[in-house]
């Protein structure tokens, strides 16, 4: 039949007929099949990309399996808002010094918000700090006294200049709105410890929320349940508490009931996971009534505690209400908290109620770096005298940077991504080390130039967790919290 009609055949079809190319193809097929085989045992072939975790929706605060063994088993962040300067407090620049006055050569005519002035040296003296003999501002003396703790990143850069998308992308690792914070993504992968307190806790500066307000703890597309739950020292969870007119014997009983009714919901309704999931928020709410009031409730931190954080100071309302979210924090990770998210500063006021002094830096810096100096330094130290420094990650960081000359006519400093500094210290971080260096004014990195990626790939790292692994699958695409960038900064590990 085949010979009698040739011309129904292709031309691929007849080459096939042809005995020698049969078994010509035969036997590298079988080799190709083979060499499958082969890598496919040694996993050479495996997928990089890890699957989507197995959530309990019943209890998806369960403490999960990292990719790796972790050096950290918590992370607080001290989040500078408003982009506090790096020539103000880490970046030490001596020629800045030397070229005070005069115009930076072949530097913008304008920036981000109107015409450059001047090169303008640092406003406070840098004296040596430490063992390492770390320059650093006289801004936070406290905070200089602890350089030989701190791994110094001076090479950070950011892909926007404007506050609130900034800290989005410090934040998420993207500029727009709508992705999951670096906490969500952490809680997401790992859970926590402790099963009564939220596992991902944001404490807002007593001035404010800051510029992107919610994005900075918010769930993006992940679920909602992994969300920050925003509280201080002074400003209770919302809605949490019932109101004054029911008795907490009649509360007790509503919720023991409640707990029954859904219960037995959920055994009718055995596959929906959504229904679980409130269930579970509901059942953590009712444990939070009890012990997150506990954990506010300062007044049994000794008064040696108090003074060291400079809680107790009565001239400086607001030193002492951001001291006492110090403490805060610090009980937070002392009771297993995965992420705490420490606000210094508030949202945009021209640089009143935030780092962002365009007008009249060192005034402001004045007032904000007494405000932050001497709690956050104590924050560190008494995570390290309890003990809790060697598993807990501590990261000081702000949006971007500021310019090295002054805005015309102010005293003051424009916006910089091109270079700024972030500050590690704690579990799996080398002690009184520097990784990267700007320019000899402060104005560009250009040694080991790095990225908000970068810096969020090595948090994860620290945690055990692989960058690249950490996915989650939305509108079709395996997304990360680095997005398709971001490489480990080993030079700072220990």
């Amino acid at each position: 039949m085949i010979e009698s009609r040739p011309n129904l055949l292709t031309h691929a079809g007849r080459h096939l007929l042809s005995r020698r190319h049969f078994f010509g193809q035969t036997v590298s097929s079988l080799s190709a099949v083979a060499l499958t085989q082969l890598l496919a045992q040694e996993r050479l072939l495996a997928s990089e990309s890890s699957p989507r975790l197995h959530i309990d929706p019943s209890n998806p605060h369960a403490p999960r399996k990292p990719h790796f063994s972790p050096r950290a088993k918590s992370v607080l962040v001290i989040f500078c808002a408003g982009a506090c300067s790096q020539l103000e407090t880490w970046d030490y620049k001596p020629e800045l010094i030397k070229q005070n006055g005069k115009p930076l050569p072949g530097g913008p005519s304008v920036t981000f918000q109107g015409p450059a002035g001047d090169l303008a040296q640092p406003q406070y003296k840098f004296r040596p700090r430490g063992e390492c003999g770390k320059k650093v501002s006289d801004m936070i003396p406290h905070l200089g006294e602890l350089v030989d703790d701190f791994a110094f990143i001076h090479t950070l850069t950011s892909k926007s200049n404007t506050h609130g998308p900034a800290e989005n992308f410090l934040s998420t690792g993207f500029v727009q709105d709508g992705f999951p914070s670096i906490g969500a993504w952490l809680t997401y992968a790992l859970g926590t410890e402790n099963q009564n307190l939220p596992a991902f806790v944001a404490i807002p500066d007593p001035r404010g929320v800051p510029q992107a307000s919610v994005n900075n703890w918010g769930p993006g597309f992940l679920p909602a349940v992994f969300q920050g739950t925003p509280f201080s020292s002074s400003q209770p969870i919302l809605n949490l508490l019932p109101p004054p007119s029911i008795s907490p014997d009649s509360d007790v009983a509503a919720r023991e009931l409640l707990r029954v009714i859904n219960g037995e919901h959920l055994k009718q309704n055995p596959g929906d996971s959504d229904l679980a999931a409130r269930i579970a928020s509901y059942e953590l709410a009712a444990k939070m009534q009890l012990s997150v009031p506990e954990i506010s409730d300062l007044s049994s931190e000794p008064g040696h505690i108090l003074r060291m954080y400079g809680a107790d100071d009565t001239e400086d309302d607001l030193k002492a209400g951001y001291a006492r979210n110090c403490i805060l924090a610090r009980r937070l990770v002392e009771k297993g908290v995965r992420f705490v998210q420490l606000f210094n500063g508030a949202y945009a006021s021209g640089g009143k109620l935030n780092w962002d002094g365009h007008q009249a830096l060192r005034e402001q810096y004045d007032t904000h770096g007494r405000i932050m100096d001497q709690p956050s330094a104590a924050l560190i130290r008494d995570l390290k005298q309890r003990g809790l420094l060697d598993n807990t990650l501590v990261v000081w960081c702000t949006e971007f940077g500021r310019m090295p000359m002054f805005q015309k006519g102010a005293k003051g400093r424009d916006h910089n991504p091109n270079g700024f500094t972030a500050v590690l210290a704690g579990a799996g971080v080398k002690r009184g080390v520097s990784y990267g260096a700007t320019d000899e004014l402060g104005f560009k990195a250009v040694e080991n130039v790095s990225s908000v990626h970068d810096l969020n790939a090595t948090i994860l790292h620290l945690l055990g967790l692989d960058h690249e692994r950490l996915t989650f699958r939305n509108n079709g695409i395996d997304r990360r919290l680095t997005d398709v960038h971001g490489h480990v900064i080993r030079e700072i590990l220990a």
